[in-house]
């Protein structure tokens, strides 16, 4: 049976850890060749290992997403190493949660800066590429917030409705070249991240959540597969919640 993504080459940012490394580990399931990006060499390394355990061609880049010339060389360099850009998976980000009437700028400057400027540093790097090709898929892992916003994350919702702006904007400049761009929108997932939460608040969450659990970092990424893949190549410009029904 032919894999979902065989031959295909992924761009994956931020992909050392978390829901990023879901996704590339379920891509190389499908025999997809993996490029990743990370700030932390050794989770670099560990992840290139676990990944050429499946049988795909893996490199992991040590580059910064929100630093726009980085970007562009890395991106060169992926390029020559893999010869395709077939997809792109723009999920670098952080949080720095606070109300707004105690986020300091740079709060605010370096949640858009990693979140929102390295997804667009990353899609004017690639989309040369796609055209070329004629052929492409990006997806931007936005969230539920990014829809319905949060008190105390003003920084980081915004952030992610810029990428449903931007994935949106992508699909209609770049559809006439059969490039795709889509979101996710993932909910309370159970990852490092949410881990640091308390007992009472992860409870709280599980209340309204219609599937009364916690996603995984696989929830999202299978979701992230179906949207990587030719299973869904009549859709773009779109935002699929992986949220357990809780934004519905």
């Amino acid at each position: 049976m032919r894999l979902l993504l065989e031959n295909k080459t992924a761009v994956i940012t931020g992909a050392a850890r978390g829901i990023g490394k879901a996704i590339a580990k379920r891509f190389a399931e499908e025999g997809c060749n993996i490029a990743f990006t990370d700030l932390n060499e050794e989770n670099i390394k560990a992840t290139e290992a676990e990944l050429q355990a499946l049988g795909v061609k893996v490199k992991g880049y040590l580059s910064n997403a929100a630093d726009f010339t980085d970007v562009e060389n890395t991106v060169k360099q992926i390029h020559a190493d893999f010869g395709s850009i077939d997809v792109l998976v723009n999920n670098a980000g952080i949080t720095r949660d606070t109300l707004m009437m105690r986020m300091t700028e740079k709060q605010w400057d370096d949640v858009i800066t990693v979140n929102l400027k390295s997804a667009f540093n990353f899609i004017h790097a690639v989309v040369p590429i796609m055209a070329r090709q004629r052929n492409g898929s990006i997806i931007n892992m936005a969230s539920v917030v990014g829809v319905s916003g949060n008190a105390g994350q003003a920084n980081y919702s915004a952030s992610k409705a810029g990428m449903i702006g931007l994935a949106k904007s992508i699909a209609k400049e770049m559809g006439s070249r059969n490039i795709r761009a889509n979101c996710i929108a993932p909910g309370f997932i159970i990852t490092d991240m949410t881990n640091q939460i308390s007992e009472e608040a992860r409870a709280d969450w599980m209340k309204i959540i219609p599937l009364k659990r916690g996603g995984t970092p696989e929830d999202v990424a299978d979701t992230a597969l179906f949207l990587a893949s030719d299973m869904s190549r009549y859709v773009t410009g779109q935002t699929i919640h992986c949220c357990g029904g809780m934004n519905c």
